[in-house]
């Protein structure tokens, strides 16, 4: 019997302080980038660090046994593809609230220098 065999199914630390749903979300927008962003540029958008983002995938691939025996990643399920939908729409909506704030801003000064200018 190796340590690998002791060790699994064991949780070690303390449990985490982010909810499930975070956590999935999370993956699931790792994942919606396909391999075109970094755990490190996807984890600053929602607030962790690269590393942690990291273990929630690889514990996500653990659980779904997301690896076929060529080493290719398994199909998308349902549950995967709603997650990271809800976190692209929330990304999008937190960006257009963004936008709308800026365009608010820009129109307002334009307002006063057009009025400076007469």
């Amino acid at each position: 019997m190796d340590l690998a065999d002791l060790r699994k199914g064991v949780l070690v630390g303390r449990k985490s302080p982010y909810p499930a749903e975070f956590r999935n979300d999370a993956v699931a927008l790792y994942r919606a980038a396909g391999g075109k962003r970094t755990y490190a540029a996807v984890a600053a958008d929602v607030g962790v660090t690269g590393e942690t983002l990291r273990s929630w995938v690889r514990q996500a691939d653990e659980q779904a046994g997301r690896r076929h025996s060529d080493g290719e990643p398994a199909a998308e399920s349902r549950d995967e593809e709603l997650a990271r939908l809800r976190a692209e729409n929330g990304r999008l909506r937190k960006a257009e609230k963004e936008w709308e704030l800026e365009r608010e801003i820009l129109r307002r000064a334009a307002a006063y220098f057009a009025k400076e200018m007469k």
